[in-house]
């Protein structure tokens, strides 16, 4: 994985790395991108180590950023959708559910 751009690092396993999106599009926006170079989530096996990690990162930044009583979303694009080809699903909430502000 290439580190073009500088990001802080917010929860990281040895198959995942989850950061603020460079150009966020809501208030709370999260990457959680897999280490591995998948393209989209057909080319993700179903026994990846990634799919677990997906789970308990999404978990502790829903309660690290105390994300549940505002809502939230966990989102995949794929497709026409999918503007760069690496795999990387976003976690995005609004402001009254981050209850930090802008970027949490």
């Amino acid at each position: 994985m290439s580190w073009i751009i500088p990001v802080e690092r917010l929860h990281e396993t040895d198959s995942l790395i989850a950061f603020h999106h460079p150009k966020p599009s809501h208030t709370f926006h999260v990457l959680l991108v897999p280490k591995r170079p998948y393209a989209s989530l057909l080319e993700l096996p179903p026994q990846a180590t990634f799919l677990s990690d997906l789970v308990t990162t999404t978990q502790f930044l829903v309660e690290r950023f105390n994300l549940l009583d505002g809502g939230y979303s966990l989102i995949a694009n794929g497709g026409d959708y999918q503007d760069v080809p690496h795999l990387h699903f976003h976690l995005i909430a609004e402001p009254a559910a981050t209850g930090q502000g802008e970027h949490g």
